[in-house]
Order: C-alpha cells, then structure tokens, then sequence
C-alpha cells in the first residue's frame, strides 16, 4: 500500500472498571490500541488476573458477539501519555481524581470525553489540569452511550439497548469537529453524537441536580418524615406527590432562572439544551408516558420507573429506613446542585427552594457547603461549585468556562429568521383515498402515490435544509410512513419520534369505511359536507361493541376507554389534539427545538385553526394538501406570523382543491 495509506495509530484510554468502562474497553479494543484504566483500589489488578490471556466477550443489543483484548489494563496513569482520546465511564465524583492523576503526562490535543460529565466537567478539568487544560478537548456528554451489564465480571458484557442520539458539548467549542469526528468513531453508527452548544448548557440541563435530592427532600425532610422506620419502600419516582412536586418545580425553576440570568448577561449565549425538568421528560421519554399533563404525571406514569423505590436501610420488626447517603445526596449534590447553586450565587439569583434542600442534604451526607446563606463551607472544595476553584465572579466563570461575552457565541435563531418554525405534514395519499371511502381510525397504508408523495416531500425538505429534533405523528400507519420515508429522503435519521393517538385522524364514526360519493349521492351533497366538516356535528356513532371502535382495537389498550371516540366533529377533534399541543408539541418549540408534526388532514386542522384564530366558518374550508409540507413561524409567545407551503403554488393548489372535491357525488 502507499504511504499514505499506511496504518494510523489511534489510542484510546478507558476509565473504569465497571459496566461501561468494560463495554466501552472492549468496543474499542476491537478496533484501535485501547488501555482500560482503574485508580479503585486493586481493581485493575482483579480484572486483568480475570480476563488472563482470553479475549474479552462482548455481546451488542444486535446479536453479534465482539471478541478483543485491550493492549493493558493498568492503574498507572503515566500511560496517558499514549492516549489520542480518553474516556471516562467512572462515577463524576472520579472525574477529579483521573484529571489530577493524568496530568503530568497528558500531552496536547487529547480528547477527554465524560459519560455522563454531570455539572461543571469542564470547570473541573480546567482547575485540575491547570495550563495544560488550553490545550486539551473537553467533551461533556449528557448520559452513557448504552444500558448494560456484566455476565462474567472482567470477562463478559452484554449491551441491552443502544440510544439513538447522545447529547454532547465541547469545550473549546473551535475543536467540535475534531472532537465529534473522535468520538463519533469510536462510537460507531449508534448513538448520533448531537451537537449542544456549550457545556454550560449540559450542566445546567443535569436532571440528577435536580430529581434526586428534591425528591428525596420531598419525602424524608422534618416536614414529612417523623424519624420513625416505615412498613415499606416508598416508591421514588411514581411516589412523588403534590409536596415532592413543589419541591421539583421550585428547584428547576430557580435553574431557569439562571439560565435567563446569564443569556441576559451573555449575548448571544445558546442555553436552548438547558430546559426545566417538564421538558427534559419530555425529551427523554416522550411516547412512553401516559399521562404528560403536568411534571408529576410524567414522573408517575413512566413506564421505565416501574417498582423503583427509595434507597433504604434495614430496621427493626422488618421496617425500613431511608439511606440518606445514598447517592443521590452524597453524589448529585456535590456534583450537581452544588454547580447550581454557586452559580446562582455568583449571578445574584435568589434560590430558596435550592438553599432549604442543600441545607437539608449537607447534614445528612455530613458535608458543611452552605455556611451563612454562602458557598463558602469548609468542604466546599468537594463539590462542583464554582466556588470550589475559586471562582467568585461572574469573569472568573467565563474564562474558565472559555465562554465569549461577544457574539460570536451561536444565537439560538438567526438574524434572518427571528421566529420559530414548525412543520407540519399531512399524510400521503391511501388506499382509501384512492377508493374515496370514509377512512377515520382505520389503519390503511399508502397508496404507491402516496408513498411517492412522502419521498418527494423529503426531497424538499433537504432542499431547504430542514434537520429536525423531534417528531410527533399519530399511531397509523399512514402517517408513521410519510414521516418516516420524508426523515430518510430529508437525512433526518436521528431524532425520537412520538407516536400519539391524540393525533390521529378525525373519527367518522358509522361513516367510517363507506364510499364518500356513494354516501353523498345517497344524502346530499350538503349532509355530507356538515358531517365531514362541520364543526360540531359529529357523524352518527357507533357503538363500543362495533368492531371498528378503538376501545376493541389492541393499538389503543394503554389509552382509557372512556376517552376514546365513537365518531367526532372538528370540535371535539380540537378537543382531543389542543391538549398534547399545550403539553407536548408547544414547549418543545419554545425551547427551540426544530419539531415535524406528520398528521392528519383534520387533526392538523385543529392545530392550524388555534394558531391562526379561525372561526368556525373559516376551518370549514380550510384543505391542507397531502405531503406537501406547511411551515408556521410563530412568534416568541406561539403568536400566529405567518405560514406558507414548501412547494410550487400550482401544484399545492391542485392538490387543495383534490381534497375539496373529496367526498362529493359524481
């Protein structure tokens, strides 16, 4: 081979000893020079004595088995010096302990990644490498790559499940591309590494500063604990009650108030990753909550919280106690609130609901952080504070976060386009639509134009240069394949995509799978249009034993019957879709993520008659044509700007009065 095709060597470093560290050493192990690292006690010792001269066995979430071996696996830090790239899968209060160890020898250009980095990663590194943190990358990732487990300490792993994105920021944010390239390749395919703008952002998005010790707070403080051992468990997530809500709310809003804080202070500065608690859910596990109307409802109906409980110690006559150094104290406040909290401090932002619960938690986990109201205790330097590497200023805070107060720092809507945008995108045409029959809530495919319809909408979405960061659809086929065939033919192929009954169709009720011509022919012209469109007579209903109500459809099971329909109007269409709007579909646009909504004509319609203030009348002859794709900006407050079609004008006209025409007698 020539000499520019000569081997490129590549080492990585893994930090580690437990479930992600021996992953991640043996993902890469199969691939580049990789040195598993461990500073736990003799830990490195034991798992090299366990693995011996046999390949490390890891089985991935595909069904494929990965055998490698790393070159070493060591606790000497000195081999730092080798390393392009490390990663440290170890708990964050490690992060300083591996930083202080590498120093000396890690040498310019390196890549350190921290899964998850929690609040102020950056901070830290910076205070801990002193000088030679200028010429270090910084990557915070928001969470781990995967969910896994050992099967054979030091030995054998299995990944359970592979996220589809990861949340990530760099610091400087000049060597992002560098930096993203790394990682991405170490990686693989899955998860997408998504741009965030800064690590600031990161850490003040960190949901353990926040569930962990306010939830705790909300169940075991004076206020509603007497100290005497309980019967049982409390469940720690779908426990949570009104109390425990306040707290959450007081907290994640005194981090909002940061975060406006230091926009106001920072022009330019992109915050958009920081959002409140609500929408981290929201972001996270949208789809898989049943009940998202307020944070407490999130929290209480997620699925993946299913009979987790409070961390409790044995007592007497088989009762338990809380363990109030359990982690989610001893660690999410030092390295999560603490961050919080000093910043605040620093920005002047009154945080009371934070102050009560770090009063609270320092006792239990026997740390003095908060002394007279201020981040000054003795065991400040424990903690993420910016305080903890005496940083008192707001200055002081931008330098060592190398944050710019010009406006170079990336401005979350540009210049040009100082609204916000959201797409919507009626389904491509079905087999229904092509035999014009009444089609509802019956789940029918696209027609081959329809599919062709939704490839052609995603070429134009490309041409326009639309990426997106979350959809929503409703739970038939017909819109799950627009949006899907317009993701992949727009590159959008990373990013969780919502499914929802409350965007399904309009239910046409005993109408539903008849012939609209042969209807009309066979009632009027007239009937049919007050049925179709009309916007509060719904069609005749049918009743719950009718095969074709959703209450007999195994799609709908986890929705309650009482909530689903027998036929409706547009009003009570509007009824059923405004309130995912308001929950779900709104604040993921106000906090500037780009959102596809893929839908129905008539659930569409109720979207668009609410922002645009129609009457009645005016809904009645509003067509929105198939998968052609219809923009809304909106102001800062979700006001009505403007709208329009990204298509050629003929065309979307055509279409416009092919939908009219629906439904009329021959």
């Amino acid at each position: 081979m020539g000499d520019e095709e000569k081997q490129n060597p590549f080492t990585v470093i893994v930090c580690g000893g437990g479930n992600a560290a021996q992953v991640a050493t043996a993902m890469y192990a199969a691939r580049y020079n990789t040195i598993a690292v461990s500073l736990f006690a003799d830990e490195a010792a034991r798992w090299k004595e366990a693995l011996g001269d046999a390949d490390y066995e890891l089985t991935l979430d595909t069904g494929k088995v990965i055998k490698s071996k790393p070159d070493d696996i060591t606790n000497d830090p000195s081999v730092a010096a080798k390393a392009d790239a490390i990663v440290l899968a170890v708990p964050s209060f490690a992060h300083g302990q591996y930083f202080e160890a590498f120093e000396p020898y890690i040498k310019p250009d390196t890549v350190v990644a921290c899964m998850p980095a929690r609040s102020g990663g950056d901070l830290l590194l910076a205070s801990k490498l002193g000088p030679k943190a200028d010429d270090v990358t910084f990557v915070g990732f928001e969470t781990l790559p995967w969910a896994c487990r050992f099967t054979d300490w030091g030995k054998k792993a299995t990944i359970l499940g592979t996220k589809g994105s990861i949340l990530a920021a760099v610091t400087p944010p000049a060597k992002t591309p560098k930096a993203f390239s790394t990682l991405q390749g170490l990686l693989g395919v899955f998860p997408n590494c998504t741009y965030s703008p800064n690590n600031l952002g990161v850490s003040l998005r960190n949901p353990g500063a926040v569930i962990h010790p306010g939830v705790m707070y909300g169940r075991w403080c004076p206020e509603k604990w007497d100290g005497n051992p309980v019967d049982e468990k409390p469940l720690f997530y779908q426990g949570v009650e009104e109390f425990s809500e306040s707290v959450l709310l007081g907290l994640t809003g005194e981090v909002q108030a940061i975060k406006k804080k230091m926009e106001e202070l920072v022009p330019g500065l992109d915050l958009r990753d920081a959002c409140d608690l609500k929408q981290w859910y929201m972001d996270c596990y949208a789809g898989q909550m049943t009940d998202t109307s307020s944070l407490r409802a999130c929290m209480n109906t997620n699925p993946g919280y299913r009979g987790l409980t409070h961390p409790c110690k044995d007592a007497d006559d088989g009762k338990f106690v809380p363990d109030l150094k359990y982690r989610y104290l001893a660690e999410d406040v030092p390295t999560g609130m603490c961050f919080n909290k000093g910043l605040g401090e620093i920005l002047g932002v009154p945080m009371p609901m934070t102050d009560k619960v770090l009063a609270w938690a320092q006792e239990c986990i026997g740390l003095e952080i908060l002394k007279d109201g201020k981040m000054c205790g003795s065991d400040i330097a424990k903690t993420r504070a910016p305080q903890a590497t005496g940083i008192s200023t707001l200055a002081d805070f931008m330098t060592a976060a190398r944050i710019e107060a010009s406006g170079s720092v990336p401005k979350p809507l540009s210049a040009e386009s100082p609204n916000f945008k959201v797409v919507f995108l009626r389904h491509g045409e079905s087999v229904w639509n092509v035999a014009n029959i009444f089609t509802g809530w019956a789940d029918v495919d696209l027609s081959p134009a329809g599919e062709a319809e939704a490839v052609e909408a995603g070429k134009c979405l490309k041409e326009k240069g639309f990426k997106f960061d979350v959809v929503f659809t409703s739970l038939l086929r017909r819109s799950i394949k627009t949006a899907w065939t317009a993701l992949m033919h727009s590159d959008n192929y990373s990013m969780p995509i919502i499914n929802t009954w409350r965007l399904n169709e309009r239910h046409y009720g005993a109408l539903q799978g008849l012939n609209k011509a042969e209807t009309a022919a066979k009632h009027g012209d007239a009937q049919v249009k007050i049925w179709r469109r009309s916007y509060d007579i719904p069609p005749p209903e049918i009743e719950l034993s009718d095969e074709r109500h959703p209450a007999n459809d195994p799609l709908y099971k986890n929705v309650p019957a009482k909530a689903l329909p027998g036929a409706e109007s547009l009003k009570l269409t509007v009824e059923r879709v405004l309130p995912f709007w308001f929950d779900n579909i709104a604040p993921c646009i106000m906090a500037g993520r780009s959102v596809l909504v893929a839908a129905h004509g008539n659930s569409l319609r109720a979207i668009c008659k609410y922002l645009e203030g129609m009457s009645e009348a005016e809904v009645l002859e509003l067509n929105i044509p198939t998968s052609v794709p219809l923009v809304y900006e909106l102001d800062a407050k979700l006001n009505f700007v403007k709208k329009y079609y990204l298509m050629d004008p003929d065309e979307v006209a055509a279409k416009m009065a092919a939908v009219a025409n629906q439904g009329k007698a021959k």
